[in-house]
This record gives C-alpha cells, structure tokens and sequence, in this order.
C-alpha cells in the first residue's frame, strides 16, 4: 500500500457475508481486504435461505476462501461459518462459530472502539449472538446492515426476507444500528465497460470478480444487460467515511411478516442513510485494487 496507517487508529471490523447469494459481495470482500484502516478481525459466511441452495452458508463459506486463494491471502483472517438458517423464533439463537466470534470481539477489551460488524446478507448471527449473551448490546458496536425496504413504508427485500424475526431482535435491542436500505444501497450502479477497464485488468481476483459478474447477469433475462448495482459495498464506505452519505437517525422499526415498517415508537434511535457517495466508494477500490495488482 501507498500509505501506512498507525495501528492505534484502525478500526475493528468484522465482515459477515451471504458471499455466494449474487455477485456483489464480493467487491465488498475484497474492498474490505485491502482497506488500510480495518484491522479486519474475521469474515463470517452466512446463510441466503434455502431457496436458491439446501447449503447456503457452506456456499458463501467456500466463496469467501475462494477470494482469500485468488488474492493469496489464506490465513491472513481468521473465517467462520455462521447459522445454517434463519432463528426458528424471537426468542431462540442458532450458535455458530460466526455468532461466538461476534460475542469475542465485543467483549474484547479494546481501545479502539467502536466495533464495526457489517452484515450484506441477513442478520442471523448478530441476532443470534445478542440472544446467547444480552450483555454485548452495551458495548460499543455499530451493526451496519445492508437491508430493509424503503422507508416509511418499506417492502419485500431479500436480505431482510432471509430472517425477518432475526431483523426484529436486533431492531428491539440498544445495540446501534446503522441501516442502509433497498432504495438507498441501489444507488451504487457501475457500468461493464466501467469494471472491464478498471477491475479485469487487476490480477486473478480482477478477472474473476468481472467475469463472474457478467456471467451471472446474463444467466436471467430480468437482470440489467450493461450494467450492475454493488449494493454491499456502501457498508464498506460508510465504515471508511461515516459521513459517506446522508442521513438521519430515526427510532428504530419493527417488521411484519410482510417486510413493511412497524412505526410503534418503543425502539431507540438508529442511523437510516438516505443516500450514498458512489463515486467515493468506486473510485476507492479502484485505487487499492490497482495498487494491489501491481505491488504483489
């Protein structure tokens, strides 16, 4: 890297990642990877229901040490698997090594704080880890999701779709929650041409994560045919710069079966962005993707 950061100003960061569900986790991963400033302390391999896969979370586990092998990169951050599938109720967690790891790191003791644990897919194992030890919603965590509807309203979205009751523990807790939904995490578009010039050209990974992308779009008529929203990657930006968008705090929502907004009031504030800074979250793994190709 261009550039050293004191290890004193690092942030704590855990990933947790439903990497195989589509193709844009994996830009998030990767940007993740080579960010300076996280001292990233594990990548959790979630769940994506059982719709598209019987093994979802063994899907995303082997997508993201396929990452870590094209960019060599393997046993340089600790991975855990996370639940099988979604909490059977509001009450009841499904352990796992990703929800034990959660648990770890919030209680480590730490002068860098806060915590930053960002889920691209459901939030199965944080809900998971606050049920199996309440204590941890009074440490310094922020819980950056990338999920929900559009607010006031909301509406179906498929990370939230993938554990709705595990949405509402979270959303019931004091943890702090920074909330990126639907409306706002898609605005982070980014052309072929664009990846092809800019990405493709970076190593093993560079190739994969464009190819990969393009195959994938193409396999569906519904899907766009030159372009595709990385609608993971603003939690990498909002963790970088929190300030990386716009946004408000709001008292925190609950969600019915039908993935709608339950205003009642009884929740604290969470951050809910409105916006994004796409061009400083592109033009940032650009960077540090090129530096990386051509320095390793």
């Amino acid at each position: 890297m261009f550039f050293n950061i004191p290890e004193t100003k690092k942030k704590r960061v855990i990933i947790n990642t439903d990497a195989k569900n589509e193709v844009d986790d994996q830009y998030a991963i990767v940007h993740a990877l080579l960010t300076e400033s996280f001292d990233l302390r594990g990548l959790i391999a979630a769940h994506f229901g059982s719709k598209k896969s019987p093994h979802s979370m063994q899907d995303s586990y082997d997508e993201i040490m396929l990452l870590l092998q094209l960019m060599d990169k393997q046993g340089t951050v600790r991975v855990e698997k996370g639940a099988l599938t979604p909490i059977p109720d509001e009450s009841t967690p499904v352990d796992s090594a990703g929800a034990r790891l959660i648990i770890e790191e919030a209680l480590r003791e730490d002068d860098r704080r806060p915590l930053y644990i960002a889920f691209l897919g459901p939030l199965t194992d944080m809900a998971s880890a606050l049920l199996l030890e309440p204590s941890i919603a009074e440490r310094d965590i922020k819980v950056v999701w990338i999920g929900g509807g559009a607010w006031p309203s909301g509406n179906s979205e498929y990370n939230l779709h993938n554990d709705i009751k595990a949405a509402n523990v979270v959303m019931r807790s004091s943890v702090e929650v920074w909330q990126i939904p639907q409306n706002v995490y898609r605005m982070m578009p980014v052309s072929f041409a664009e990846l092809t010039r800019k990405v493709r050209p970076c190593g093993e990974v560079g190739r994969y994560l464009v190819d990969n992308l393009i195959e994938f779009n193409n396999m569906a008529p519904a899907r766009p045919v030159e372009f595709r929203v990385l609608g993971d990657s603003p939690a990498i930006g909002v963790m970088m710069n929190d300030n990386c968008g716009r946004w408000n705090y709001k008292p925190a929502p609950e969600f019915e079966d039908g993935m709608h907004y339950i205003h009642n009031g009884k929740n604290r504030p969470i951050r809910v962005y409105e916006n994004i800074d796409n061009r400083f979250i592109l033009e940032d793994f650009y960077a540090k993707l090129q530096d990386f190709a051509e320095n390793k």
